[in-house]
């Protein structure tokens, strides 16, 4: 049998687990808030953050003279212990929670006390020695350690998210210089264009992906503005005299991050645009990596009924009827991540418009949203990287044969021929079936066979000069 502790909150009293070092508020949070299954342990950088801003009080505090010297540094010593990850499964609350993320402050306050309280000699529960509220929550207030601890784990979340995108950015670079002398139809409105490279194709794609990486990271800068010190609603309620820069100050260090104070922090209290906006920047780039998706999978159809000019590597068989079908799966598994990347932007909107006066309580679930975007899309990068793009060939002789035998080769004759002869060209190209060179070299004599090897190069047709 597991010997217990009793807890005592102001609504009552109940038996804590003593192998627990989460408290009676924590307790009631699992009890009350099974939401999604996740629980807070699966998110450690955030564990990490509100180690790092419970550590940064507790010295501030010490500076001030509002917390004992003895009770400070053994406050430190716990949330040292808590950056080793060695406690992570103590952090039992739902990420998603009502309260304002107060669930999660106090699984922080209370880990940590206990921790204190061991390092000091005791047995769990013994607050007198270091309580929850009184010593490690002091001068805070869910509504400024919560948001602060947030803002720094989503910065390092999206730190870790724009390594990943930069990786698959190298893999279509990659991919572009390789394909570079491969000749394709280009394609509008899936109707065909005029000619380009593969190479041209890909390297599009990199250059796409580094414009979202480069809005990603200057979203990220949002989240270093920080309230810490706002207390209840930014007037600084129960924190002394110089705490909230002294507070800064040391968390800046702690973590090594370019933090700042909010210059209002009554309005840094209540404001949630900074994850709007980062929300909205991750849609951004969901929305342009699931149409790079669509592409690859447009461009592998068939094998001999689609396009059929790259070929994805083969992860699995396709079907459990057609025997030998092989399906691109990893595009797949990959449009169906931007599509939550995509509904989570709304949910981080609505969260957000729901703030009402001082304090936005909606906060729980806009970590969620923007914590389970960031690494499921990260997972799914990962995947596309190591999976699929940079195992992927192309049909060079396919590519070729699809732009000679295209109709849009005629936009090239367009400045020898004028539009008018150019467009009577493709009409009867498409009527008869017959190549567009029969038409204007052999039929209808409009040019001869060497402007026709001079329009026609591989080179022209990948590099286009003006030719009259």
């Amino acid at each position: 049998m597991k010997s217990t502790r009793k807890e005592h909150d102001f609504l009552g009293e109940l038996e804590i687990p003593n192998e627990n070092y989460y408290g009676v508020q924590t307790f009631r949070a699992k009890e009350n808030f099974n939401i999604t299954g996740i629980a807070l342990s699966k998110e450690p950088g955030f564990i990490k953050a509100l180690a790092w801003v419970k550590k940064a009080a507790a010295k501030a505090n010490k500076d001030c003279g509002v917390l004992d010297p003895v009770i400070a540094d053994a406050i430190c010593y716990a949330c040292d212990q808590l950056l080793t990850g060695n406690y992570d499964d103590q952090f039992v609350s739902d990420l998603i929670q009502g309260g304002a993320g107060t669930s999660v402050n106090m699984n922080a306050n209370e880990v940590i006390a206990n921790l204190a309280i061991e390092h000091l000699g005791h047995e769990k529960g013994e607050y007198q020695y270091v309580h929850p509220n009184n010593h490690v929550n002091c001068s805070q207030s869910t509504n400024d350690a919560y948001p602060s601890a947030f803002r720094i784990a989503v910065y390092h979340k999206m730190e870790t998210f724009c390594k990943k995108f930069e990786q698959l950015q190298k893999a279509f670079e990659v991919k572009g210089e390789e394909f570079k002398n491969v000749l394709k139809m280009g394609r509008t409105q899936l109707q065909d264009a005029v000619p380009m490279s593969l190479g041209q194709e890909f390297k599009a794609y990199a250059t796409t992906i580094g414009e979202d990486i480069d809005r990603l990271r200057e979203a990220q800068n949002l989240v270093l503005e920080i309230n810490m010190g706002a207390t209840a609603i930014g007037t600084k309620v129960n924190a002394p005299e110089g705490y909230p820069e002294l507070c800064v100050k040391y968390l800046a260090e702690e973590t090594g991050l370019p933090l700042t104070l909010s210059a209002d922090l009554v309005e840094a209290t209540s404001d949630t645009g900074a994850y709007v906006q980062i929300m909205g920047t991750l849609k951004r780039a969901a929305v342009k990596l699931s149409k790079i998706c669509n592409d690859l999978r447009l461009m592998s159809s068939g094998p001999r009924t689609g396009l059929n000019e790259i070929n994805l590597p083969a992860r699995q068989p396709g079907s459990s009827i057609m025997p030998g079908k092989v399906n691109p799966v990893i595009p797949e598994v990959v449009n169906q991540t931007c599509y939550y990347v995509i509904g989570q932007d709304l949910t981080v909107t609505l969260a957000a418009e729901a703030g009402q006066l001082e304090l936005n309580v909606m906060e729980p679930v806009i970590g969620f949203a923007m914590f389970t975007s960031l690494e499921y899309l990260g997972n799914a990068i990962d995947t596309l990287v190591d999976k699929c793009v940079t195992g992927i060939t192309a049909n060079e002789e396919r590519c070729k044969e699809l732009v000679m035998n295209s109709i849009g080769i005629v936009t090239q004759l367009n400045p020898i021929l004028g539009y008018e002869a150019c467009a009577s060209v493709a009409r009867e190209a498409l009527i008869t079936g017959k190549s567009v060179h029969d038409i204007v070299v052999n039929e209808k004599k409009l040019i001869s066979q060497e402007k026709w090897d001079e329009v026609y190069t591989i080179e022209n047709l990948l590099n286009p000069k003006f030719i009259k």
